[in-house]
C-alpha cells in the first residue's frame, strides 16, 4: 500500500472517531446540572462551646408496677383488692369463731367442751385414781395442751381418761400428739374420733355413708329397706354435750347460720346428756343432704339419726 493512501485512511479513522464522540454532545447539548459543583469543600471549625452528653432510659419507669393485664397507670379492679379486717363479713366473724373450741366447761366437772360427731381428740392414757388422773391433766395444761379428764366404766370398774383437744381436724390432733409426748414418752397417746360409736363393724359403716349415685335399674330381686314408722323422719347430730351452756352455745350458732336446731335430752348412766341436733328433715336422702351443708358451713362432720 502506498504511503500516502495509509495516510488517508488513518485520517479518515480519526475523524471518524471524532465525529462518533462530540456530535451527540452537540446534538443532545450540555449535559443537565447535579449541583454537585455547588457542594462546599471546605470543613467546618469545631465549635467553642462545651460538649453536652445525655444518656437516655431504654426501660420505662420502675416505681409502678406492671398490672397482670399488661397496661400500666390503670387502676386494679375493686373486687381484687384485699379486704381490710374491718370490711369482713358477718358469716366469716362467725367462721372465725367456730374454729375456736369451746372450752367455757367448769374446772370441776372437766369434761370436754364438745364432743361432736367429726372432732377429734388425742387419748393420753386411763388411770385408776382420780388424784392420778388430776395430775396428768395438770401437766399437760402446764405445757399449753387443752386437756381434761372423762370418767367411763370398763368390766363394771370406774376408770378416768386423759383426753386432750377436741380439735376440727385430724392434723391438728397429730400435732398435739407429738407435743404431748415430750409431756411423757411413755406414754401410748392416740389420736381418736370423739362421739363416733366403738368399733362399727363394716356394714353398720357401709350403712352410714351415703350411696353412690346410680342409673335407675328396675330389681325385682332385691329386697327394699322396711319404711320409716310414720311420723319418724331424721336429724343430723352436731354435738353431745353435759353442761346447758355449751348445749345452748352450739344451737345459737347453728341457727345463726340458718339452722333449725334443738336439744334433745337423753338419760345415760352418767347422767342426762344434751345432744344438739339440726332439722328434722322426712326423708334419710334430705339428711344426708342436710348434713353435707352443716359440714360445710360449720366445719362439724355430723351424724344422721332417727327423729324421734
Amino acid at each position: 500500500m502506498e504511503p500516502a493512501l495509509k495516510q488517508r485512511l488513518v485520517g479518515a479513522a480519526v475523524l471518524v472517531a471524532l465525529a462518533v464522540i462530540f456530535l451527540p454532545m452537540l446534538v443532545q447539548g450540555p449535559a443537565p446540572d447535579s449541583g454537585v459543583a455547588d457542594v462546599p469543600l471546605e470543613v467546618p471549625d469545631a465549635p467553642e462551646d462545651g460538649f453536652q452528653t445525655r444518656e437516655l432510659p431504654l426501660i420505662g419507669p420502675s416505681a409502678t408496677a406492671t398490672p397482670e393485664g399488661g397496661a400500666l397507670g390503670m387502676t386494679p379492679p375493686a373486687d381484687t383488692l384485699p379486704a381490710t379486717a374491718a370490711e369482713l363479713p358477718d358469716e366469716a366473724a362467725d367462721a372465725g369463731d367456730a374454729a375456736v373450741p369451746a372450752t367455757a366447761t367448769t374446772e370441776a366437772a372437766m369434761f370436754p367442751a364438745a364432743t361432736a360427731g367429726g372432732d377429734y381428740a388425742v387419748s393420753w392414757g386411763s388411770f385408776s385414781t382420780l388424784d392420778a388422773a388430776n395430775s396428768a391433766v395438770a401437766s399437760l395444761r402446764a405445757s399449753q395442751l387443752p386437756a381434761f379428764r372423762e370418767a367411763a366404766s370398763v368390766d363394771g370398774k370406774t376408770v378416768h381418761r386423759v383426753r386432750i383437744g377436741p380439735y376440727a381436724t385430724r392434723a391438728e390432733a397429730e400435732a398435739a400428739r407429738l407435743r404431748a409426748s415430750h409431756v411423757r414418752d411413755d406414754m401410748d397417746a392416740q389420736v381418736i374420733t370423739l362421739d363416733a360409736a366403738p368399733a362399727p363393724s363394716a356394714a353398720t359403716t357401709a350403712a352410714t355413708k351415703p350411696a353412690a349415685p346410680r342409673p335407675a335399674v328396675p330389681k325385682p330381686a332385691a329386697t327394699p329397706p322396711p319404711p320409716a314408722a310414720a311420723g319418724t323422719g331424721f336429724a343430723v347430730q352436731v354435738g353431745a354435750f353435759r353442761g346447758q351452756a355449751d348445749a345452748d352455745a352450739l344451737v345459737a350458732r347453728a341457727r345463726s347460720l340458718g339452722f333449725s336446731a334443738f336439744i334433745e335430752r337423753v338419760a345415760t348412766d352418767q347422767g342426762t346428756l344434751l345432744r344438739v341436733r339440726i332439722g328434722p328433715v322426712s326423708t334419710r336422702a334430705e339428711a344426708d343432704q342436710l348434713r353435707v351443708r352443716v359440714r360445710d358451713r360449720m366445719g362439724i362432720d355430723g351424724l344422721v339419726r332417727p327423729h324421734p
